[in-house]
């Protein structure tokens, strides 16, 4: 089975192509046109900007990844096409839907309609780099229940999951996700876009106790499994304000600001985890999203979870996999092409705001 899959969400141009023979995977390409260093310039993702660098972009990164097959593996046309449909941003996943529907006509092929999210979710399954070769990789054999937690620039949410396609939203963010917290602070700090890199960097020689900022709903019983970043945003504000009018913020403080941020943050995300894992009683819990690249975060929910909930088993997807890219929508779609559930090409069609 040879899946294309294709992702453009936000500001990245990606395509895969998965080839999967029974319960082993090769991962033949995966390739992404990063539109990172254009909206550095603006400190954020422009909407039209994005969608107008995908028209660009995205038949000569669909043709690079498609052109990366060898006779040994893929030959002739993909057996269908995955691609995300929403959520995002409407006019960037235009163009990857509208690029897909173009090719399932010329191939005759069925289209997969993805759920960004369930990509991200699925990224669990995908094989490590370096370890794309050679059908030796066996997709992954997930024990269920499972608990997902995404924590991305457009959502933070935790997920049960019960068995592939069975899903039950039991947490999420109020207002911030946690990925668009870190960037608008990197902005407040100067240190540019994506925030979440430059941070995690700065923590690194920074003391995460200097600065006591809020763990919002951490305790709320009420709110036991959402999340709140709105607060935590403002409060580095605020305190940067009282630092520059008492005339002692420098470029040596940041570390600092950067480090305590992080740490507020980050105990909330891997408390609420390890409390869901808990009360569900989950065999496996799984990350995905750009914000499971930061290294704390991998490292404290490791830790917890071992100490917390030590009957469940944890996965983290490679770093490459964590940022949006296609191969995980390709690994998504080949779940639901097990199932025969293909989108007919009259009812494909963007959705911005899908909830998983």
């Amino acid at each position: 089975m040879i899946i294309l899959g294709i992702e453009s969400s936000c500001d990245e141009t990606a395509a895969a192509v998965l080839e999967v023979r029974g319960a082993r995977a090769l991962l033949v390409s995966n390739v992404c046109a990063s539109q990172v260093s254009i909206h550095a310039k603006t400190g954020g993702v422009v909407p039209e900007v994005a969608a107008r660098n995908h028209v660009g972009s995205i038949l000569a990164v669909i043709t690079k990844a498609y052109s990366k097959r060898k006779p040994a593996h893929s030959a002739g046309r993909p057996d269908y096409i995955a691609v995300t449909v929403g959520p995002g941003l409407v006019t960037s996943v235009s163009v990857g839907v509208a690029c897909a529907r173009a090719l399932s006509v010329l191939w005759n092929i069925p289209i997969v309609a993805v759920n960004h999210i369930e990509g991200h979710l699925y990224s669990n399954w995908l094989p490590p780099v370096g370890g794309i070769s050679n059908f030796k990789f066996q997709i992954s054999n997930i024990e269920f229940p499972a608990l997902v937690l995404i924590a991305s620039g457009g959502h933070t949410e935790l997920i049960l999951m019960r068995d592939h396609g069975k899903y039950k939203k039991v947490g999420q963010t109020l207002d911030d996700a946690v990925g668009e917290a870190f960037d608008k602070v990197a902005k407040i700090l100067g240190l540019g876009y994506p925030g979440g890199p430059a941070i995690s960097r700065h923590a690194e020689s920074g003391d995460s106790q200097r600065f006591d900022f809020p763990r919002a709903l951490l305790n709320d019983s009420t709110r036991i499994f959402d999340f709140s970043f709105s607060g935590l945003k403002t409060s580095v504000l605020y305190c940067v304000r009282e630092l520059n009018a008492q005339e002692i913020f420098s470029k040596e403080i940041i570390p600092d600001l950067c480090a305590s941020f992080q740490r507020a943050a980050v105990d909330v995300l891997v408390a609420k985890t390890s409390r869901a894992a808990q009360l569900y009683r989950v065999k496996s819990v799984l990350l995905g999203g750009g914000v499971v690249a930061n290294a704390e975060l991998r490292s404290r929910m490791q830790t917890d979870l071992e100490r917390e909930a030590p009957q469940c088993v944890l996965h983290i997807p490679a770093l490459a996999f964590c940022t949006d890219n296609a191969a995980m929508i390709a690994m998504a779609g080949y779940f639901h092409a097990q199932k025969n559930d293909f989108t007919p090409l009259q009812k494909l069609d963007v959705k911005g705001g899908w909830e998983l």
